[in-house]
């Protein structure tokens, strides 16, 4: 009779207060890559076209932030990342971008001497709107190329980094 008793209790203890039969093991594996700092922007930043490119940069940052085909581009930490705005929702991107093998690493310093491959570089700023809503028609009608990106005696050849 005590046993029986005894099991009774017990019984409606489990179902009261469930224990479990069975230690649970739980991984919680978090690989981050963290997110670029944000660049905060008094204005919407002004861009120069890299010359031979349809890249286009801004220039009068100390970080590189360029805008191509659509995107905004920015490498972080040895990372690239992407985003559809300047200033924020920025994506990690798995590779190095393709447009990338085009800029010259000395593009800021010849856009300081307004000289691009011993040519002045007529260069003007133009705004991130004017970029964001004209870019596909410029780079279809070769509109950079016309100009000769505002580099006086400029020849478009190929570059490699």
């Amino acid at each position: 009779m005590k046993k029986l008793i005894f099991g009774t209790l017990v019984l409606a203890f489990v179902i009261v207060c469930p224990v479990p039969m069975l230690a649970r093991a739980e991984v919680d594996v978090n690989i981050g890559i963290g997110l670029p700092l944000p660049i905060v922007f008094a204005a919407p930043p002004m861009l120069v076209v890299v010359p031979g490119t349809y890249v286009y940069a801004v220039p009068d940052i100390a970080v590189d932030l360029f805008f191509y085909d659509g995107w905004w581009w920015r490498p972080w930490q040895g990372r690239w990342y992407r985003s559809r705005h300047y200033n924020s929702g920025w994506v990690y991107y798995q590779r190095i971008p393709s447009f990338y093998a085009q800029i010259h690493p000395g593009w800021r310093e010849s856009y300081r001497k307004h000289r691009w491959e011993g040519h002045r570089w007529n260069y003007k700023g133009i705004s991130q709107q004017h970029v964001e809503q004209n870019w596909k028609g410029w780079k279809k009608n070769k509109h950079w190329e016309k100009k000769s990106w505002n580099v006086e005696g400029f020849r478009k050849g190929p570059r490699s980094r």
